[in-house]
């Protein structure tokens, strides 16, 4: 009786290993298919067009028509410093300039009377070029006084405030452009020989869950040691809208690369 009842178990269990083995494999099987028709990845949007200006001086500001989150056009005045100090140093430098040339003309003149030599005009005018070139660097400094926007684009953040001194090189105001976003994402370097320029892939930011259908404009120039990971960087289609830099989302491959 007793080894009957030992072979029915046996049968039971060698039957439930089966089925468990069938089980993984189908499973596996599937996985597999999904992997070979859909690969994704993780990405972030960046606009192309973005900058965090700096101060070119040492000085005071004394307007910042921009507060965070305005719309400003290329152009426009976004910073503005006390420039009365270079401003006056400008002008005296342009009265110099006319000074030194009133004398070069003084010393033509006689020198053509032979009441002077060359060297007196050859002088006047290394003192004539001198004085220019004081007055181009002034007129330099006046014209970093102001800083303009560089694009159309939109205030992220204000570094300082108005009223405020501050060094050279201080960070003023972050902006950037959201007309200008790029999808930015890593994938794995086995991809590399199955992703070309043109092709196209569905982006969906998390924020927005609208998929997007993006083009791959071109790819990282070296890949990552440590990660195994490239670069892909790809456009937005021209429709899209509602779009901040700095959104994530998941970027799906309709076939494995």
């Amino acid at each position: 009786m007793q080894p009957c009842l030992a072979l029915i178990v046996a049968c039971l269990l060698a039957t439930s290993a089966a089925n468990a083995a069938e089980d993984i494999l189908a499973e596996t099987g599937v996985k597999r298919a999904q992997e070979h028709t859909e690969r994704a990845a993780r990405g972030v949007l960046r606009a192309r067009d973005q900058a965090m200006l700096s101060s070119e001086l040492a000085g005071r500001i004394v307007d910042m028509p921009y507060a965070d989150g305005q719309n400003f056009n290329k152009g426009d005045v976004l910073v503005r410093f006390d420039c009365s100090a270079y401003q006056a140093q400008f002008n005296a430098a342009q009265a110099a300039v006319r000074a030194t040339r009133e004398e070069l003309n003084h010393n033509k003149q006689l020198a053509a009377l032979n009441s002077v030599g060359r060297f007196e005009v050859a002088l006047a005018e290394a003192k004539q070029a001198q004085a220019q070139a004081e007055a181009q660097v002034y007129q330099v400094q006046v014209k970093r006084c102001s800083i303009s926007a560089p694009f159309n684009g939109r205030v992220v953040q204000r570094k300082a405030q108005p009223h405020e001194s501050v060094a050279s090189g201080a960070a003023l105001l972050e902006i950037v452009d959201n007309r200008t976003l790029e999808v930015h994402l890593l994938v794995p370097s086995s991809w590399l020989g199955r992703l070309q320029p043109g092709e196209h892939f569905e982006f969906v930011p998390d924020e927005t869950g609208q998929p997007l259908q993006v083009e791959i404009k071109r790819l990282g120039a070296r890949i990552d040691e440590g990660s195994q990971t490239l670069q892909l960087i790809a456009t937005l289609p021209a429709d899209a809208s509602g779009l901040l830099a700095g959104m994530s989302g998941s970027a799906r491959f309709a076939a494995a690369p």
